[in-house]
């Protein structure tokens, strides 16, 4: 049985699918599952234990696959990732879907307005038939946690990032022991904080987040790799509720002020802006003494 599955997303976008791609790994042990993914994750893929191969494609882009026996779609609701599925012409697709008519192939679902992203995608699988366990997100330890503190103050949108003097504060004081994390274009970033910033391959950002003993971040992927080691964590939340995205359970401080906004804004959110360095120096206590914090913790 060939299994096709569309998630042509990001890290957090992938880790939080990695409950559903490991469901459908149990219900179809001698399958070959094919993840069409962009291919800078493939280091992620490789440590989800749920795939067999990943297929580079980027978002919304052809799929270069033909007639799985079963394709299924995690990347979203939308016509054109049914679409782009529909033209690998599967046997089957299962896919939430968005009210249009589809041909007999087709198992789709309404969408789940108010959901969680975890459950979100089990919920699809799991009204197929086949279980998921939404807690099974984490990746296998990839050594001791005795690294050091890590600061990671990119965000794909400028929404979601902190300012940079508020990071530059809060590394100040916890001391020597931090390290700055810059992704992609983000060296520049990073700089403002420290002169010397961290910017390995992914591989090796996986690795250290692993090992870190506490990661401070904003809602992005490098959150989701924290959930995913069950690093202590401080997460800033800012225009997303971390209701919808943030961590379900684990040794996490959530910080959020209970507003929402536009996540593709350009700058800070207001309620992020509301979050001080203070707060943040507070939650670092909480986390490393290892509390556990529901995704509806806030700072209000």
């Amino acid at each position: 049985m060939r299994i096709l599955v569309l998630r042509a997303l990001g890290l957090g976008d992938l880790l939080t699918a990695v409950p559903a791609l490991r469901g459908l790994r149990s219900a179809f042990p001698e399958a070959e599952i094919t993840l069409a993914a962009p291919e800078w994750l493939t280091d992620v893929v490789d440590r989800i234990d749920a795939v067999d191969r990943l297929l580079p494609t980027g978002e919304l882009a052809p799929i270069g696959f033909e007639e799985p026996d079963l394709a299924v779609n995690l990347h979203g609701r939308g016509p054109q990732s049914v679409e782009r599925l529909l033209a690998t012409r599967p046997r089957r697709l299962i896919t939430y879907a968005d009210g249009a008519g589809h041909d007999e192939r087709v198992s789709a679902l309404e969408w789940p307005e108010d959901r969680h992203e975890v459950p979100r995608w089990c919920d699809l699988l799991q009204r197929h038939g086949i279980c998921c366990d939404p807690c099974d997100f984490r990746l296998r330890p990839a050594g001791e946690r005795t690294g050091p503190i890590v600061i990671h103050p990119g965000a794909s949108t400028g929404a979601r990032r902190w300012p940079a003097e508020r990071y530059a504060a809060v590394a100040e004081a916890l001391g020597p022991d931090v390290v700055v994390t810059a992704g992609p274009g983000e060296l520049g970033l990073a700089r403002k904080i420290t002169p010397n910033p961290f910017s390995g391959s992914l591989s090796e950002l996986l690795d250290l987040v692993a090992t870190a003993r506490l990661v401070i971040c904003g809602d992005t992927g490098v959150a989701h790799v924290a959930t995913a080691y069950r690093t202590p964590s401080v997460l800033l939340f800012g225009p997303v509720s971390p209701r919808l995205w943030g961590p379900l359970r684990g040794p996490h401080q959530v910080l959020w002020h209970g507003t929402t906004g536009d996540t593709f804004a350009e700058e800070p959110d207001p309620g992020l802006l509301e979050i001080t360095p203070e707060e943040v120096l507070d939650a670092v206590g909480g986390a490393l003494c290892g509390s556990e914090s529901s995704a509806r913790a806030t700072s209000v």
